[in-house]
């Protein structure tokens, strides 16, 4: 005696349709979540530093290399404001040795101008 195979299982009911239907089309959507690793960059603050550095070869320069070294110390002090501020510090740091000694080399100047007449 041979049975169906069919007959024992109930697959091809209507009921056991709809209820794989719904199984497989009416699922809750899923949210998928990307992360990328976004480098942040501080666009004054790099300026600022790489200003600062072309100041130590220019800054002594009248006029121009005064204006190079007041720009780093600008563009570092508003990069200090963002993050990341590795180079904005740099920058800031290596603008105001700069300065502090573009003022002792022209005040050591002054002074021996001074005396000389």
């Amino acid at each position: 005696m041979k049975e169906n195979y069919n007959s024992h299982h109930s697959e091809n009911t209507p009921q056991n349709e709809t209820s794989r239907y719904n199984t497989i089309y009416n699922q809750q959507p899923q949210t998928v979540f990307f992360s990328q690793n976004e480098t942040k960059s501080n666009g004054m603050g790099i300026a600022g530093f790489i200003l600062s550095l072309i100041a130590i070869f220019v800054g002594w320069i009248p006029f121009i290399g005064w204006l190079v070294w007041l720009l780093g110390l600008i563009f570092s002090f508003v990069g200090i404001f963002k993050a990341p501020k590795g180079f904005a510090i740099a920058g800031l740091v290596i603008s105001l040795i700069g300065i502090i000694l573009l003022i002792f080399v022209f005040g050591a100047i002054l002074a021996i101008a001074s005396l000389s007449a």
